[in-house]
């Protein structure tokens, strides 16, 4: 079989440093605007100096949001991979080498992520101040002071280490195993990465809930829900899906993955409309279990969202985006079999969940000031391009199809 190599050309370059610059661009047009604001409310007679809300706190917001989703997106990438291993999946041989390449932002994104909390953990996160654990002090938060064992700084930075250090080296192991399979051939590699994939699934099938309890839940300290790591990983999965789907899709209109058809996107359709219907189902149980019980410390996370005009409408606009557009869009056989409908379910669908996570991390973070201007939207467009800039370089290194994979025939001859 001939080896397909990817070329990351100059035309490909010129449009993620165009996004990166657009970004950019709106972030400090955005940044500009706040702060403007931020200044008028300041000179304000009627506005007192400590009721005035500094746009930084928005910034770094917008960084954790990013932050969350895209480290989110690349851990999915390694996720699918591994399940498609312990499966022994045969139809995904053909592509496996496209979410394989996700797990290069990890070691990124951790970093990102890292620096983010180092700098700013007072501006996200209210259990990080001294005061609400001093019994003589008038903000003394028994809550928040029975939370102590799990939410402490130094316990908190070793599992954002943990996590990351681990999913990246289970990244590393099983990439290191399929690059050796393409140069050696053999069962041998394959049955390690089966073996290593299945490993990796147990421990994210932990951790990826209590990353969510760190990164998401802990915002809103006084916030208890059972659900919230299955609601995380089902957007997480969801968003991932659909980058894995529009990076095939990518592939296949420059010319490259040619043994990838119809029927192979037929099955990423089925698994995007599949998972949005789940991520349906979990947002609904959240809400209703929560809504049904009617208890205080549950309650007050829709409060915020649902008796704040800036996060009202969104609310709504989330579920319309993320359950009626993908079941409506891609409820059709045929709806799932063509580009097209998928690059604008996909794309609609990204910005869905990303709107998830601000609607996530935002009003735990700023109140009622949180608002979706150009400093998110730019935000979020540098992200993506250096998310995209990174996955299409690892594309460009190794070869497009595992060629040595010993499924790849099953792939190439897949029909649903």
């Amino acid at each position: 079989m001939m080896i397909e190599k990817f070329s990351y050309t100059s035309k490909v370059k010129k449009s993620i440093i165009f996004i990166a610059l657009l970004g950019i661009c709106m972030l400090f047009l955005g940044i500009l605007m706040a702060s403007q604001s931020t200044h008028d409310l300041s000179m304000d007679s009627h506005s007192h100096s400590h009721n005035v809300f500094h746009w930084t706190k928005r910034l770094w917001a917008n960084l954790w949001i990013n932050n969350v989703f895209f480290v989110g997106v690349s851990i999915i990438g390694v996720f699918f991979v591994a399940l498609q291993y312990i499966t022994r999946s045969g139809w995904s041989a053909g592509l496996i080498r496209v979410p394989e390449a996700f797990g290069y932002w990890l070691p990124i994104g951790g970093l990102i992520m890292l620096a983010t909390f180092l700098i700013a953990s007072h501006e996200l996160f209210h259990w990080t101040h001294s005061y609400l654990y001093d019994i003589e002090s008038e903000l003394y938060d028994p809550i928040i002071v029975g939370k102590r064992p799990y939410l402490n700084y130094f316990f908190y930075l070793f599992r954002m280490g943990l996590y990351f250090t681990v999913w990246t080296s289970f990244f590393f192991i099983i990439r290191k195993q399929s690059i050796q399979e393409d140069i050696k051939g053999g069962l041998s590699y394959y049955r390690k990465k089966v073996k290593y994939s299945a490993f990796f699934v147990i421990f994210f099938a932990v951790t990826s809930s209590t990353a969510a309890w760190d990164w998401i839940l802990s915002i809103d300290t006084h916030w208890f829900s059972t659900m919230i790591g299955w609601y995380v990983f089902a957007s997480w999965h969801v968003a991932g899906l659909c980058f894995i789907t529009l990076f095939v899709i990518f592939l296949k209109d420059n010319g490259y993955l040619k043994n990838i058809n119809q029927n192979h996107l037929h099955d990423l359709g089925k698994c995007v409309f599949g998972f949005s219907v789940f991520w349906t189902y979990i947002w609904f149980s959240q809400f209703m279990l929560i809504y049904y019980a009617n208890i205080p410390e549950e309650t007050i996370y829709f409060v915020e969202r649902l008796q704040t005009e800036n996060y009202f409408a969104l609310f709504f606009v989330n579920l319309i985006v993320n359950f009626a557009f993908p079941f409506i869009g891609l409820m059709a056989r045929d709806a799932k079999r063509y580009p097209i409908t998928l690059k604008i379910v996909c794309c609609v669908l990204i910005c869905g969940h990303w709107l998830d996570f601000y609607l996530m991390v935002t009003p735990g973070v700023l109140a009622e000031h949180g608002e979706l201007g150009m400093m998110e939207v730019g935000s979020m467009l540098l992200y993506l391009s250096a998310f995209s800039h990174v996955i299409l370089t690892q594309l460009s290194k190794s070869p497009l199809v595992a060629i040595n994979h010993p499924l790849l025939n099953e792939s190439i001859h897949h029909h649903v």
